[in-house]
């Protein structure tokens, strides 16, 4: 189960940047930047479910407590990109990307910190 956890995780960063990275070079917020969004958030936690299956629960040390704290930044920022396309407002649409990389900041610290401190 761990090489599988480790690719799904790995198409949540892959997911995650398109919609991220293409999103800030866009400089607006499209449809389409939202499917990635998604996309990464359902692949982070479906990895994270089966990391949480193999360590018997959530662990309370920087992986573990970032690796949560990710998971509820990026369903708070697919939720407000969608309601921000839906609500059409183009204020927001052309600032969102400013939101969307400080999520992705936080989502790298759990995603390499198993690297960086040996865990796994």
């Amino acid at each position: 189960m761990s090489g599988i956890s480790t690719i799904v995780i790995t198409l949540a960063l892959i997911f995650y940047s398109i919609g991220v990275w293409s999103e800030r070079l866009a400089g607006k917020l499209k449809a389409w930047h939202l499917i990635f969004f998604w996309l990464g958030f359902i692949c982070d936690t479906w990895g994270t479910g089966m990391m949480f299956e193999m360590a018997g629960g959530i662990t309370f040390d920087l992986h573990g407590l970032t690796g949560s704290l990710a998971i509820i930044l990026m369903f708070i920022h697919a939720v407000w990109a969608s309601l921000v396309l839906i609500r059409r407002d183009e204020r927001w649409i052309y600032s969102f990307h400013r939101f969307s990389v400080v999520v992705w900041g936080i989502w790298l610290i759990p995603y390499f910190s198993p690297m960086i401190f040996g865990l796994g």
